[in-house]
Protein backbone atom coordinates (compact mmCIF):
# COMPACT_ATOMS: atom_id res chain seq x y z
CA UNK A 1 0.00 0.00 0.00
CA UNK A 2 1.01 3.46 -0.61
CA UNK A 3 2.48 5.83 2.44
CA UNK A 4 1.08 9.03 0.36
CA UNK A 5 -1.77 10.44 1.71
CA UNK A 6 -4.86 10.01 -0.25
CA UNK A 7 -6.02 13.11 -2.33
CA UNK A 8 -8.27 15.86 -0.29
CA UNK A 9 -10.78 18.07 -1.02
CA UNK A 10 -11.51 21.05 1.31
CA UNK A 11 -14.21 19.58 2.84
CA UNK A 12 -12.30 16.34 3.60
CA UNK A 13 -9.77 18.32 4.89
CA UNK A 14 -12.21 19.86 7.29
CA UNK A 15 -13.39 16.79 8.64
CA UNK A 16 -9.96 15.35 9.12
CA UNK A 17 -9.19 18.33 11.04
CA UNK A 18 -12.25 17.99 13.30
CA UNK A 19 -11.19 14.19 13.60
CA UNK A 20 -7.61 14.70 14.29
CA UNK A 21 -8.57 17.85 16.72
CA UNK A 22 -11.36 15.48 18.65
CA UNK A 23 -8.39 12.39 18.58
CA UNK A 24 -5.82 14.73 20.27
CA UNK A 25 -8.10 15.76 23.19
CA UNK A 26 -9.41 12.57 23.79
CA UNK A 27 -6.21 11.40 24.11
CA UNK A 28 -4.63 13.81 25.83
CA UNK A 29 -7.39 12.73 28.64
CA UNK A 30 -6.35 9.23 28.64
CA UNK A 31 -2.96 10.29 29.17
CA UNK A 32 -3.69 12.77 32.03
CA UNK A 33 -5.92 9.60 33.64
CA UNK A 34 -3.05 7.49 33.16
CA UNK A 35 -0.85 9.27 35.25
CA UNK A 36 -3.47 9.48 37.97
CA UNK A 37 -4.23 5.83 37.99
CA UNK A 38 -0.12 4.89 38.14
CA UNK A 39 0.32 7.48 40.82
CA UNK A 40 -2.73 6.75 42.72
CA UNK A 41 -2.04 2.72 42.80
CA UNK A 42 1.62 4.19 43.24
CA UNK A 43 0.97 5.65 46.30
CA UNK A 44 -1.83 3.13 48.07
CA UNK A 45 1.14 0.63 47.28
CA UNK A 46 4.43 2.78 48.56
CA UNK A 47 2.37 4.60 51.45
CA UNK A 48 3.46 8.07 50.57
CA UNK A 49 0.93 9.04 48.43
CA UNK A 50 1.60 12.69 48.08
CA UNK A 51 5.21 12.55 47.49
CA UNK A 52 4.70 9.50 44.72
CA UNK A 53 1.47 11.14 42.76
CA UNK A 54 4.08 14.29 42.59
CA UNK A 55 7.00 11.87 41.54
CA UNK A 56 4.95 9.98 39.19
CA UNK A 57 3.41 12.76 36.76
CA UNK A 58 6.60 14.53 36.69
CA UNK A 59 8.96 11.49 35.63
CA UNK A 60 5.76 10.64 32.93
CA UNK A 61 6.33 14.21 31.45
CA UNK A 62 9.84 13.83 31.40
CA UNK A 63 8.55 10.82 29.85
CA UNK A 64 6.84 11.95 27.60
CA UNK A 65 9.53 14.77 26.35
CA UNK A 66 11.76 12.19 25.05
CA UNK A 67 8.55 10.67 23.43
CA UNK A 68 8.32 13.60 21.41
CA UNK A 69 12.16 13.72 20.48
CA UNK A 70 11.86 9.72 19.21
CA UNK A 71 8.48 10.52 17.41
CA UNK A 72 10.92 11.95 15.02
CA UNK A 73 12.29 8.55 14.11
CA UNK A 74 9.12 7.19 12.22
CA UNK A 75 9.00 7.15 8.85
CA UNK A 76 4.99 6.92 8.57
CA UNK A 77 3.15 8.68 10.67
CA UNK A 78 -0.40 6.79 9.98
CA UNK A 79 1.30 3.29 10.64
CA UNK A 80 3.02 4.82 13.79
CA UNK A 81 -0.19 6.30 15.51
CA UNK A 82 -1.87 3.12 14.95
CA UNK A 83 1.03 1.25 16.34
CA UNK A 84 0.96 3.28 18.85
CA UNK A 85 -2.27 3.64 20.04
CA UNK A 86 -2.39 -0.54 20.02
CA UNK A 87 1.17 -0.51 22.49
CA UNK A 88 -0.29 2.46 25.13
CA UNK A 89 -3.68 0.80 25.17
CA UNK A 90 -2.10 -2.58 26.04
CA UNK A 91 0.18 -1.18 28.79
CA UNK A 92 -2.86 0.90 30.00
CA UNK A 93 -4.95 -2.32 30.40
CA UNK A 94 -2.49 -4.27 31.71
CA UNK A 95 0.07 -2.06 33.59
CA UNK A 96 -1.55 -2.14 37.43
CA UNK A 97 -1.95 -5.86 37.00
CA UNK A 98 1.48 -6.58 36.30
CA UNK A 99 2.48 -4.33 39.10
CA UNK A 100 0.06 -5.90 41.54
CA UNK A 101 1.75 -9.61 40.27
CA UNK A 102 5.08 -8.18 40.31
CA UNK A 103 4.66 -7.11 44.20
CA UNK A 104 2.71 -10.54 45.31
CA UNK A 105 5.10 -12.98 43.71
CA UNK A 106 8.32 -11.09 45.67
CA UNK A 107 6.34 -11.18 49.01
CA UNK A 108 5.21 -15.10 48.46
CA UNK A 109 9.18 -16.10 47.19
CA UNK A 110 10.34 -16.08 50.48
CA UNK A 111 8.14 -18.05 51.98
CA UNK A 112 7.94 -20.39 48.93
CA UNK A 113 11.11 -20.97 49.20
CA UNK A 114 11.55 -21.31 53.29
CA UNK A 115 8.94 -23.80 52.92
CA UNK A 116 10.78 -25.81 50.23
CA UNK A 117 14.18 -25.98 52.18
CA UNK A 118 12.28 -26.05 55.59
CA UNK A 119 13.34 -22.93 56.88
CA UNK A 120 12.27 -21.87 60.03
CA UNK A 121 8.96 -18.89 59.82
CA UNK A 122 11.50 -16.59 61.61
CA UNK A 123 14.35 -17.10 59.19
CA UNK A 124 12.69 -16.17 56.10
CA UNK A 125 15.13 -15.11 53.38
CA UNK A 126 14.49 -11.38 53.11
CA UNK A 127 17.99 -9.85 52.14
CA UNK A 128 20.12 -10.25 49.41
CA UNK A 129 18.72 -11.23 46.02
CA UNK A 130 15.05 -11.21 47.85
CA UNK A 131 15.37 -8.01 48.68
CA UNK A 132 16.52 -6.35 45.66
CA UNK A 133 13.53 -8.02 43.83
CA UNK A 134 11.36 -6.96 46.51
CA UNK A 135 12.41 -3.50 46.17
CA UNK A 136 11.99 -3.62 42.21
CA UNK A 137 8.69 -4.88 42.45
CA UNK A 138 7.59 -1.84 44.64
CA UNK A 139 9.05 0.81 42.58
CA UNK A 140 7.89 -1.22 39.23
CA UNK A 141 5.05 1.81 39.10
CA UNK A 142 7.58 4.15 37.95
CA UNK A 143 8.66 1.91 35.25
CA UNK A 144 5.42 1.30 33.69
CA UNK A 145 4.65 5.14 34.16
CA UNK A 146 7.83 6.15 32.40
CA UNK A 147 7.41 3.61 29.18
CA UNK A 148 3.29 5.04 29.15
CA UNK A 149 5.16 8.76 29.29
CA UNK A 150 7.49 7.85 26.71
CA UNK A 151 5.01 6.52 24.43
CA UNK A 152 2.15 9.69 25.55
CA UNK A 153 4.66 11.85 24.05
CA UNK A 154 4.69 10.33 20.60
CA UNK A 155 1.04 11.41 20.24
CA UNK A 156 1.33 15.16 19.54
CA UNK A 157 4.68 15.04 16.95
CA UNK A 158 2.24 12.19 14.77
CA UNK A 159 -1.08 13.83 14.83
CA UNK A 160 0.93 17.19 13.96
CA UNK A 161 2.52 15.37 11.11
CA UNK A 162 -0.56 13.43 9.92
CA UNK A 163 -2.36 16.91 9.77
CA UNK A 164 0.31 18.70 7.44
CA UNK A 165 0.27 15.34 5.08
CA UNK A 166 -3.41 15.58 4.71
CA UNK A 167 -3.02 19.54 3.83
CA UNK A 168 -0.09 18.75 1.07
CA UNK A 169 1.48 21.97 3.30
CA UNK A 170 3.13 23.23 6.61
CA UNK A 171 0.39 23.99 9.17
CA UNK A 172 1.79 27.85 10.36
CA UNK A 173 -0.57 27.39 13.41
CA UNK A 174 -0.56 23.18 13.12
CA UNK A 175 1.03 22.89 16.48
CA UNK A 176 -0.92 25.23 18.48
CA UNK A 177 -3.82 24.18 17.20
CA UNK A 178 -2.63 20.43 18.28
CA UNK A 179 -1.81 21.55 21.90
CA UNK A 180 -4.64 23.99 22.52
CA UNK A 181 -6.71 20.06 21.82
CA UNK A 182 -4.34 18.56 23.86
CA UNK A 183 -4.78 21.07 26.89
CA UNK A 184 -8.77 20.89 26.95
CA UNK A 185 -8.68 16.95 26.68
CA UNK A 186 -6.28 16.90 29.46
CA UNK A 187 -8.47 18.95 31.70
CA UNK A 188 -11.84 16.96 30.87
CA UNK A 189 -9.36 13.89 31.39
CA UNK A 190 -9.02 15.67 34.85
CA UNK A 191 -12.34 16.11 35.42
CA UNK A 192 -13.91 12.76 34.52
CA UNK A 193 -11.35 11.08 37.03
CA UNK A 194 -12.56 13.39 40.17
CA UNK A 195 -16.29 12.98 38.97
CA UNK A 196 -16.52 9.28 37.52
CA UNK A 197 -13.42 7.48 37.43
CA UNK A 198 -12.14 7.54 41.10
CA UNK A 199 -15.24 5.85 42.34
CA UNK A 200 -14.56 2.96 40.26
CA UNK A 201 -12.59 0.17 40.82
CA UNK A 202 -9.00 0.88 39.11
CA UNK A 203 -8.80 -1.88 36.92
CA UNK A 204 -12.41 -0.97 35.44
CA UNK A 205 -10.77 2.53 34.99
CA UNK A 206 -7.76 1.71 33.56
CA UNK A 207 -9.64 -0.63 30.79
CA UNK A 208 -12.15 2.11 30.14
CA UNK A 209 -8.92 4.40 28.97
CA UNK A 210 -7.44 1.40 27.37
CA UNK A 211 -10.88 1.08 25.80
CA UNK A 212 -10.37 4.86 24.04
CA UNK A 213 -6.90 4.01 22.54
CA UNK A 214 -8.08 1.58 20.97
CA UNK A 215 -11.12 3.08 19.60
CA UNK A 216 -8.65 5.99 18.54
CA UNK A 217 -6.56 3.50 16.51
CA UNK A 218 -9.49 1.55 14.94
CA UNK A 219 -11.11 4.81 13.36
CA UNK A 220 -7.28 6.36 12.08
CA UNK A 221 -7.72 2.02 10.22
CA UNK A 222 -11.22 2.54 9.00
CA UNK A 223 -10.34 6.30 8.21
CA UNK A 224 -7.05 5.96 6.46
CA UNK A 225 -7.11 2.31 5.51
CA UNK A 226 -5.42 2.97 2.68
CA UNK A 227 -2.40 4.84 4.05
CA UNK A 228 -1.50 1.41 6.02
CA UNK A 229 1.02 -1.28 6.31
CA UNK A 230 -0.39 -4.74 7.40
CA UNK A 231 -3.93 -4.03 7.55
CA UNK A 232 -5.24 -7.73 8.37
CA UNK A 233 -2.41 -7.53 10.92
CA UNK A 234 -3.41 -4.42 12.96
CA UNK A 235 -7.38 -4.91 12.59
CA UNK A 236 -6.12 -8.83 14.29
CA UNK A 237 -4.58 -6.96 16.89
CA UNK A 238 -7.00 -4.48 17.48
CA UNK A 239 -9.51 -7.40 17.88
CA UNK A 240 -7.10 -9.28 20.24
CA UNK A 241 -6.87 -6.67 22.39
CA UNK A 242 -10.05 -5.86 22.69
CA UNK A 243 -10.74 -9.32 24.22
CA UNK A 244 -7.95 -8.50 27.11
CA UNK A 245 -9.73 -5.24 27.76
CA UNK A 246 -12.75 -6.49 27.88
CA UNK A 247 -11.33 -9.07 30.28
CA UNK A 248 -9.50 -6.55 32.49
CA UNK A 249 -13.05 -4.69 32.57
CA UNK A 250 -14.72 -7.73 33.61
CA UNK A 251 -12.07 -9.59 35.86
CA UNK A 252 -9.37 -7.61 36.53
CA UNK A 253 -10.35 -5.74 39.72
CA UNK A 254 -11.02 -9.47 41.32
CA UNK A 255 -7.47 -10.68 40.15
CA UNK A 256 -6.06 -7.32 41.22
CA UNK A 257 -7.73 -8.14 44.59
CA UNK A 258 -5.95 -11.79 44.54
CA UNK A 259 -2.82 -10.88 44.14
CA UNK A 260 -2.67 -7.77 46.92
CA UNK A 261 -4.16 -9.65 49.34
CA UNK A 262 -0.97 -11.93 49.10
CA UNK A 263 0.11 -8.20 50.91
CA UNK A 264 -1.31 -8.90 54.51
CA UNK A 265 -0.50 -11.41 56.74
CA UNK A 266 -3.39 -12.78 57.30
CA UNK A 267 -6.45 -14.06 54.97
CA UNK A 268 -8.53 -11.12 53.49
CA UNK A 269 -11.98 -11.48 54.18
CA UNK A 270 -13.42 -8.15 52.19
CA UNK A 271 -12.08 -5.82 50.12
CA UNK A 272 -13.69 -2.82 49.24
CA UNK A 273 -12.77 0.89 47.40
CA UNK A 274 -14.76 3.79 48.70
CA UNK A 275 -14.20 7.02 46.90
CA UNK A 276 -11.47 8.19 49.28
CA UNK A 277 -10.18 4.86 50.48
CA UNK A 278 -9.13 1.24 50.09
CA UNK A 279 -11.09 -0.53 52.73
CA UNK A 280 -8.99 -4.14 53.50
CA UNK A 281 -11.02 -6.70 56.28
CA UNK A 282 -8.52 -9.85 57.12
CA UNK A 283 -8.72 -12.43 59.23
CA UNK A 284 -6.28 -14.99 61.69
CA UNK A 285 -7.79 -18.03 63.19
CA UNK A 286 -6.45 -18.74 66.53
CA UNK A 287 -7.50 -22.48 66.90
CA UNK A 288 -10.48 -24.40 68.24
CA UNK A 289 -12.09 -22.25 71.12
CA UNK A 290 -11.08 -18.99 70.13
CA UNK A 291 -12.08 -16.15 68.60
CA UNK A 292 -10.19 -14.72 65.11
CA UNK A 293 -8.26 -11.63 65.25
CA UNK A 294 -10.10 -9.47 62.66
CA UNK A 295 -7.90 -6.42 61.33
CA UNK A 296 -9.07 -3.32 59.55
CA UNK A 297 -6.62 -1.41 56.99
CA UNK A 298 -7.14 1.66 55.13
CA UNK A 299 -4.92 2.08 52.16
CA UNK A 300 -2.77 -0.71 53.59
CA UNK A 301 -2.38 0.77 56.73
CA UNK A 302 -4.00 -0.74 59.86
CA UNK A 303 -6.44 1.07 61.41
CA UNK A 304 -7.63 -1.53 64.16
CA UNK A 305 -7.20 -5.19 65.52
CA UNK A 306 -9.76 -7.15 67.53
CA UNK A 307 -7.18 -8.51 69.68
CA UNK A 308 -5.81 -5.30 71.08
CA UNK A 309 -8.55 -2.01 69.50
CA UNK A 310 -9.45 -1.74 73.32
CA UNK A 311 -6.33 -0.59 74.46
CA UNK A 312 -6.15 1.82 71.44
CA UNK A 313 -9.96 2.99 72.33
CA UNK A 314 -9.86 3.35 76.11
CA UNK A 315 -7.35 5.53 76.11
CA UNK A 316 -8.78 7.87 73.70
CA UNK A 317 -11.86 7.81 75.48
CA UNK A 318 -11.75 7.42 78.68
CA UNK A 319 -9.19 10.72 80.25
CA UNK A 320 -11.03 12.54 78.11
CA UNK A 321 -14.45 11.92 79.92
CA UNK A 322 -13.22 11.29 83.44
CA UNK A 323 -11.90 14.65 83.40
CA UNK A 324 -14.48 16.32 82.01
CA UNK A 325 -16.87 18.21 83.86
CA UNK A 326 -20.18 16.88 82.32
CA UNK A 327 -20.25 13.99 79.83
CA UNK A 328 -24.07 14.39 78.25
CA UNK A 329 -23.12 16.39 75.14
CA UNK A 330 -20.26 14.73 72.93
CA UNK A 331 -18.56 15.44 69.66
CA UNK A 332 -16.45 12.95 67.76
CA UNK A 333 -14.35 13.70 65.16
CA UNK A 334 -13.66 10.82 62.38
CA UNK A 335 -14.16 7.71 64.28
CA UNK A 336 -16.53 5.92 61.71
CA UNK A 337 -16.23 2.45 62.96
CA UNK A 338 -18.08 3.28 65.81
CA UNK A 339 -15.38 1.76 68.36
CA UNK A 340 -14.65 5.26 69.86
CA UNK A 341 -18.26 5.67 69.72
CA UNK A 342 -19.23 2.41 71.81
CA UNK A 343 -17.05 3.37 74.81
CA UNK A 344 -18.19 7.28 74.63
CA UNK A 345 -22.29 5.59 75.07
CA UNK A 346 -20.83 3.85 78.09
CA UNK A 347 -21.22 6.98 79.70
CA UNK A 348 -24.77 7.35 79.11
CA UNK A 349 -24.75 10.97 77.33
CA UNK A 350 -27.78 12.08 76.25
CA UNK A 351 -26.06 13.30 72.45
CA UNK A 352 -23.19 12.23 69.89
CA UNK A 353 -22.42 14.39 67.50
CA UNK A 354 -20.09 12.37 65.27
CA UNK A 355 -18.79 13.86 62.07
CA UNK A 356 -16.76 11.27 59.38
CA UNK A 357 -15.88 12.27 55.84
CA UNK A 358 -16.84 9.06 54.68
CA UNK A 359 -20.32 8.02 53.63
CA UNK A 360 -19.69 4.20 52.65
CA UNK A 361 -17.04 3.24 55.50
CA UNK A 362 -19.92 5.19 57.41
CA UNK A 363 -22.47 2.55 55.86
CA UNK A 364 -20.24 -0.44 56.81
CA UNK A 365 -20.34 -0.08 59.92
CA UNK A 366 -23.56 1.38 61.23
CA UNK A 367 -24.88 -1.41 58.83
CA UNK A 368 -22.46 -4.09 58.82
CA UNK A 369 -25.06 -7.25 57.80
CA UNK A 370 -25.76 -5.01 54.47
CA UNK A 371 -22.54 -4.77 53.30
CA UNK A 372 -20.33 -7.34 54.35
CA UNK A 373 -20.23 -11.56 54.57
CA UNK A 374 -22.49 -12.49 57.33
CA UNK A 375 -19.75 -13.99 60.02
CA UNK A 376 -17.74 -10.83 59.61
CA UNK A 377 -20.86 -8.27 59.60
CA UNK A 378 -21.27 -10.37 63.07
CA UNK A 379 -17.88 -9.65 64.28
CA UNK A 380 -18.31 -6.13 63.15
CA UNK A 381 -21.30 -5.54 65.16
CA UNK A 382 -20.00 -7.34 68.39
CA UNK A 383 -16.76 -5.36 68.34
CA UNK A 384 -18.86 -1.76 67.98
CA UNK A 385 -21.79 -3.08 69.25
CA UNK A 386 -24.13 -0.92 66.70
CA UNK A 387 -23.20 1.80 68.56
CA UNK A 388 -23.82 3.99 65.07
CA UNK A 389 -27.25 2.78 65.29
CA UNK A 390 -28.20 4.46 68.79
CA UNK A 391 -30.91 6.87 68.53
CA UNK A 392 -28.40 9.31 70.66
CA UNK A 393 -26.11 9.59 68.09
CA UNK A 394 -26.02 12.36 65.64
CA UNK A 395 -24.00 11.38 62.16
CA UNK A 396 -23.05 13.93 59.81
CA UNK A 397 -21.11 12.70 56.69
CA UNK A 398 -19.22 15.62 55.63
CA UNK A 399 -15.81 17.22 55.78
CA UNK A 400 -15.16 17.89 59.52
CA UNK A 401 -12.88 21.05 58.98
CA UNK A 402 -15.89 22.26 56.95
CA UNK A 403 -18.73 20.81 59.02
CA UNK A 404 -17.84 22.15 62.40
CA UNK A 405 -18.60 25.92 60.65
CA UNK A 406 -21.91 24.98 61.38
CA UNK A 407 -21.18 23.99 64.70
CA UNK A 408 -20.81 27.18 65.74
CA UNK A 409 -22.95 29.03 63.55
CA UNK A 410 -26.06 27.20 65.57
CA UNK A 411 -23.62 28.42 68.63
CA UNK A 412 -23.47 24.83 70.08
CA UNK A 413 -20.80 23.41 73.00
CA UNK A 414 -19.83 19.77 73.87
CA UNK A 415 -18.95 18.68 77.32
CA UNK A 416 -15.86 17.03 75.70
CA UNK A 417 -14.08 16.05 72.45
CA UNK A 418 -12.61 13.46 70.34
CA UNK A 419 -10.28 13.52 67.63
CA UNK A 420 -9.97 10.43 66.29
CA UNK A 421 -8.81 10.76 62.53
CA UNK A 422 -5.86 8.82 60.44
CA UNK A 423 -1.95 9.80 60.83
CA UNK A 424 -1.62 13.25 58.91
CA UNK A 425 -0.01 11.03 55.91
CA UNK A 426 -1.96 12.90 53.42
CA UNK A 427 -2.03 17.09 52.96
CA UNK A 428 -6.07 16.72 53.08
CA UNK A 429 -5.53 15.21 56.40
CA UNK A 430 -2.94 17.57 57.36
CA UNK A 431 -5.49 20.95 57.60
CA UNK A 432 -7.19 18.21 60.18
CA UNK A 433 -4.26 18.70 62.32
CA UNK A 434 -3.55 22.32 62.18
CA UNK A 435 -4.18 25.68 64.81
CA UNK A 436 -7.40 26.65 62.29
CA UNK A 437 -8.96 23.37 63.27
CA UNK A 438 -7.97 23.33 66.67
CA UNK A 439 -8.94 27.17 67.46
CA UNK A 440 -12.19 26.34 66.31
CA UNK A 441 -12.78 23.30 68.18
CA UNK A 442 -11.78 25.32 71.14
CA UNK A 443 -14.77 27.33 70.70
CA UNK A 444 -16.48 24.46 70.72
CA UNK A 445 -15.76 22.98 73.99
CA UNK A 446 -17.67 23.97 77.15
CA UNK A 447 -15.03 25.84 79.61
CA UNK A 448 -14.63 22.62 81.94
CA UNK A 449 -14.38 20.22 79.32
CA UNK A 450 -12.06 18.47 77.47
CA UNK A 451 -10.63 17.76 74.15
CA UNK A 452 -8.31 14.57 73.25
CA UNK A 453 -6.17 13.90 69.65
CA UNK A 454 -4.84 10.60 68.92
CA UNK A 455 -1.34 12.14 68.40
CA UNK A 456 -0.02 9.00 66.37
CA UNK A 457 3.33 7.42 67.99
CA UNK A 458 5.74 8.84 70.27
CA UNK A 459 8.24 6.12 69.51
CA UNK A 460 8.00 5.97 65.74
CA UNK A 461 7.15 9.47 64.48
CA UNK A 462 8.63 11.76 67.92
CA UNK A 463 8.88 14.96 65.72
CA UNK A 464 5.34 14.49 64.74
CA UNK A 465 3.57 13.47 67.92
CA UNK A 466 5.16 16.62 69.95
CA UNK A 467 3.86 18.90 66.90
CA UNK A 468 0.59 18.13 67.36
CA UNK A 469 0.96 19.59 71.01
CA UNK A 470 2.47 22.54 70.31
CA UNK A 471 -0.29 22.96 67.84
CA UNK A 472 -3.08 22.53 70.20
CA UNK A 473 -1.09 25.21 72.71
CA UNK A 474 -0.94 27.60 69.65
CA UNK A 475 -4.65 27.15 69.31
CA UNK A 476 -4.76 28.54 72.54
CA UNK A 477 -6.07 25.84 75.18
CA UNK A 478 -5.20 26.59 78.30
CA UNK A 479 -3.47 23.03 79.26
CA UNK A 480 -2.08 20.35 76.28
CA UNK A 481 -0.26 17.35 77.81
CA UNK A 482 0.12 14.04 76.20
CA UNK A 483 -0.27 10.52 77.52
CA UNK A 484 1.02 7.08 75.81
CA UNK A 485 1.31 3.13 76.23
CA UNK A 486 1.99 0.49 74.08
CA UNK A 487 -1.08 -1.17 71.39
CA UNK A 488 0.67 -4.59 70.46
CA UNK A 489 -0.52 -4.17 66.83
CA UNK A 490 0.70 -0.56 66.63
CA UNK A 491 3.68 -0.37 69.27
CA UNK A 492 4.15 2.50 71.20
CA UNK A 493 1.47 4.82 70.53
CA UNK A 494 0.47 8.63 71.84
CA UNK A 495 -2.64 11.07 72.89
CA UNK A 496 -3.01 14.47 73.08
CA UNK A 497 -5.19 15.76 76.11
CA UNK A 498 -6.34 19.70 76.62
CA UNK A 499 -8.22 21.54 79.21
CA UNK A 500 -10.09 25.02 78.14
CA UNK A 501 -9.92 26.71 81.74
CA UNK A 502 -9.23 25.47 85.11
CA UNK A 503 -7.43 22.16 86.37
CA UNK A 504 -4.65 20.40 83.78
CA UNK A 505 -5.87 17.32 82.62
CA UNK A 506 -3.51 15.24 84.99
CA UNK A 507 -4.54 17.06 87.82
CA UNK A 508 -8.44 16.46 87.34
CA UNK A 509 -7.64 12.52 86.73
CA UNK A 510 -5.31 12.23 89.74
CA UNK A 511 -8.00 13.95 91.89
CA UNK A 512 -10.37 10.95 91.00
CA UNK A 513 -10.12 7.76 94.02
CA UNK A 514 -11.70 5.90 90.14
CA UNK A 515 -12.89 5.64 87.01
CA UNK A 516 -16.57 6.69 87.14
CA UNK A 517 -17.08 4.71 85.22
CA UNK A 518 -15.54 1.08 84.77
CA UNK A 519 -13.68 -0.31 82.01
CA UNK A 520 -12.43 -3.92 81.79
CA UNK A 521 -9.05 -3.23 80.79
CA UNK A 522 -8.13 0.17 82.27
CA UNK A 523 -7.49 1.68 85.33
CA UNK A 524 -7.11 4.77 86.64
CA UNK A 525 -3.30 4.36 88.17
CA UNK A 526 -2.81 3.18 84.42
CA UNK A 527 -3.97 6.50 83.20
CA UNK A 528 -2.04 8.11 85.66
CA UNK A 529 1.48 6.58 84.91
CA UNK A 530 0.97 7.07 80.82
CA UNK A 531 1.50 10.68 81.30
CA UNK A 532 4.93 10.12 82.08
CA UNK A 533 7.49 10.37 79.17
CA UNK A 534 11.49 9.31 79.19
CA UNK A 535 13.89 11.78 80.28
CA UNK A 536 14.51 14.42 77.50
CA UNK A 537 11.79 13.46 75.37
CA UNK A 538 10.67 16.98 75.25
CA UNK A 539 13.94 18.31 74.76
CA UNK A 540 13.48 20.06 71.47
CA UNK A 541 9.89 20.64 71.69
CA UNK A 542 10.21 24.70 70.51
CA UNK A 543 12.49 23.63 67.75
CA UNK A 544 10.07 20.63 66.06
CA UNK A 545 7.22 23.92 65.29
CA UNK A 546 3.68 24.18 64.65
CA UNK A 547 1.30 23.13 62.47
CA UNK A 548 -0.28 26.27 60.80
CA UNK A 549 -2.95 25.70 58.12
CA UNK A 550 -0.92 25.32 54.51
CA UNK A 551 2.34 24.91 55.66
CA UNK A 552 2.33 21.48 55.69
CA UNK A 553 4.69 21.40 58.17
CA UNK A 554 2.99 17.90 60.03
CA UNK A 555 2.48 16.26 57.51
CA UNK A 556 5.99 16.56 56.45
CA UNK A 557 7.38 15.61 59.62
CA UNK A 558 5.11 12.48 59.14
CA UNK A 559 6.11 11.47 56.10
CA UNK A 560 10.05 11.51 56.91
CA UNK A 561 9.19 9.63 60.39
CA UNK A 562 7.49 7.08 57.74
CA UNK A 563 10.18 7.05 55.63
CA UNK A 564 12.64 6.74 57.41
CA UNK A 565 10.35 3.78 59.14
CA UNK A 566 9.74 2.04 55.69
CA UNK A 567 13.78 1.86 54.96
CA UNK A 568 14.73 0.17 57.77
CA UNK A 569 11.66 -2.47 57.65
CA UNK A 570 10.01 -2.52 54.39
CA UNK A 571 12.54 -4.43 52.67
CA UNK A 572 14.31 -5.79 55.60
Amino acid sequence: MSNKPTPNTANNRFWDDVLLILTMAVLAGCGLIYEYLLSHYAGRVLGVMESTIYAMIGLMIVAMGLGAFAARKIKCAFNGFVWLELIIALLGSVAILIIGGLIAITQLLPHLVAETFAIPADALPQGGLFKQLNFLAFNSPYFFGLLLGFFIGMEIPLIAQIREQLHNKHLEHNLGTIYGADYIGAGIGAAIWVIFLLSIDISEASALTAALNLLAGSVFIARYWQNLHWLKTLIALHVFLAGIIVMMFSYGNQWLNQMSNLLYLDKVVFSDKTRYQQLTFTERAMGLGKDSVINFYLNGRLQFSSSDEHVYHSYLVYPVLAGSARQENILIIGGGDGLALRDVLAWSPKQVTLIDLDSQLLDIFQSPAQHLPQQLANNIAAFNQLSLQDKRVKVIRADAFIAIDALLKSQQHFDAIIVDLPDPSHPDLNKLYSVNFYARLEQLLSGDGLMAIQSTSPYHAKDSFIAIGNTVEAAGFNYVQQYHDNVPSFGEWGWTIASKRGASPSQRLTKLEKLPIEHHWLTLPMINNAFYFPKNFYQHKEQIGINYLGSHHLYQLHQQAWQEQQSTTKFD
